[in-house]
């Protein structure tokens, strides 16, 4: 039994979390605050060593002063420029272990895994910790005075200025970029892809933050979404404001971020998923002006998914 709508009418749906009228403009405000930064970014050589591959950890100065981390490996041969990938990890997760890079390094790429700020790695929260703040993060800024304050602006920011600092390597092709991960991963990746028009090749597994409302509507504000209800229940019990709610929420909706992507687009979506619906990842989906293509998994849900990380590869192989 499906959970969702079935295949013929994910293509067909443009969701309904309500846009912004002033997206467009917000977004390039953002970016006009990154680009201000200084990011005064510092390679440390990691304790991590290989024959053939350099292992760093990156540390840069993001939005909000917030010192944000990311694992950077490349070869140590590197004939003329290479092609560089991005890679984001999951929701209150991290970069992992160097091995998930080394693939990459081994067949010629420059390779960065963001940690993103305040999860379970090293970059920092800088609204008034350091360090994780783990859970709540979708709803973070939801009441503060402008929407600029919302957590996931400032995440979304940091994977573009993730790309920035390592395309502007001396040994880095800037023309050859590709970028991919799974769940917040995958709208990290939609985001990337969108806020960096220079990516050439993005690899999303079923997305997170798209189509917010959607996900409510199907009442799946649980696991992964749970804020969302707890949100309502503990700040708009009788969901008196709920349409400015989630208009606030589509400042950070990808389906509004996906017209802007220019890279190929090869989409991952498990038709069972209940934890990242499979309309809400078709809301961004179908607004993707650029090539792109799906590989369904009609009997997977939110989990690994055979085969996908080797397409992942294979794409990211054109940009050798």
């Amino acid at each position: 039994m499906l959970l969702d709508l079935p295949i013929p009418e994910l293509f067909k749906w443009q969701g309904i979390n309500p846009r912004p009228q002033d997206h467009d403009a917000y977004w390039e405000r953002a970016l006009a605050e990154m680009n201000s930064l200084d990011a005064q970014a510092e390679f440390i050589p990691a304790s991590f060593k290989t024959d053939y591959a350099e292992c760093y950890d990156l540390y840069f100065t993001g939005v909000r002063n917030a010192r944000i981390h990311a694992k950077f490996a490349k070869p140590k041969k590197v004939s003329g420029r290479c092609p560089a990938v991005f890679m984001f990890h999951g929701y209150t997760g991290n970069s992992g272990n160097w091995i998930n890079l080394l693939p990459y390094v081994a067949a010629g790429f420059a390779v960065a895994f963001l940690d993103c700020r305040g999860q379970g790695g090293f970059s920092e929260d800088s609204g008034g910790v350091k360090w994780n703040t783990m859970h709540g993060q979708i709803i973070r800024g939801l009441d503060e005075e402008t929407p600029d304050n919302l957590l996931f602006r400032h995440i979304f920011l940091d994977t573009a200025q993730l790309v920035q600092i390592v395309s502007a390597l001396p040994e880095v092709d800037e023309g050859r970029l590709g970028c991919f991960g799974g769940s917040q991963g995958g709208a990290l990746t939609l985001a990337c892809a969108a806020l960096c028009p220079q990516i050439k090749k993005a690899a999303p597994q079923y997305p997170f933050l798209c189509d917010y409302k959607r996900v409510w509507e199907l009442d799946l504000a649980k696991n992964a979404y749970q804020e969302l209800k707890d949100y309502f229940r503990m700040f708009d019990p009788r969901h008196e404001r709920e349409e400015a709610i989630w208009t606030r929420l589509g400042y950070i909706d990808n389906q509004f971020l996906a017209p802007r992507i220019k890279a190929d687009v090869l989409l991952f979506t498990g038709i069972m998923d209940d934890i990242c619906p499979p309309s809400s990842q078709f809301a961004a989906y179908n607004k993707i002006e650029s090539k792109k293509e799906v590989k369904f998994y009609p009997d997977f849900g939110h989990e690994w998914l055979p085969d996908a990380d080797d397409m992942t590869f294979q794409l990211m192989s054109e940009l050798r």
